[in-house]
C-alpha cells in the first residue's frame, strides 16, 4: 500500500498504484494518481477520457471498449491510446477498481490491446 497526500488529506493506493477507497476520488486525485503514472499534467482531453470511463464504469460496472470511449466523446479513434498509451494508466488516474480479467499487451510499447482472458 501507498500514501499520497492531496489537499492535506492521505489516499491509500494498492501496490499497483489503484485507488482503495472510490470515494476519496476527485480531479485533484487524480492529478496526483496521473504524476505517479509519468504524466506531469492532464489536459481537458485526458479529463475527458477519464470521466468517460468514471461514468461508463458506474452504469454497467465494466471496462469500455476503448474505441467507443473515444467516439463518444467525439475524439479521434484510438484516443486512449495516444493520450495514455497503457489503457491502464487512464483506468488508474480514473480511481476506478482494479479487475483480475482486464489486463492490456503491446508487441511495440505504444499500441495497446485487451487480452483475452484464457479459456
Amino acid at each position: 500500500m501507498t500514501e499520497i497526500s492531496v489537499a492535506g488529506k492521505k489516499i491509500t493506493l494498492d501496490e499497483e498504484g489503484f485507488l482503495i477507497n472510490k470515494e476519496d476520488w476527485n480531479r485533484d486525485v487524480a492529478h496526483q494518481i496521473a504524476k505517479n503514472e509519468g504524466i506531469e499534467e492532464l489536459d481537458d482531453e485526458q479529463m475527458e477520457i477519464i470521466e468517460f470511463m468514471r461514468y461508463y464504469w458506474g452504469k454497467f460496472h465494466a471496462f469500455p471498449i476503448l474505441n467507443y470511449v473515444c467516439k463518444n466523446i467525439g475524439h479521434e479513434k484510438e484516443c486512449v491510446q495516444h493520450e495514455f498509451v497503457n489503457p491502464m494508466k487512464a483506468w488508474k488516474i480514473a480511481g476506478l477498481p482494479k479487475l483480475d480479467d482486464v489486463h492490456f499487451i503491446s508487441f511495440d510499447g505504444k499500441h495497446f490491446q485487451k487480452e483475452d482472458p484464457p479459456g
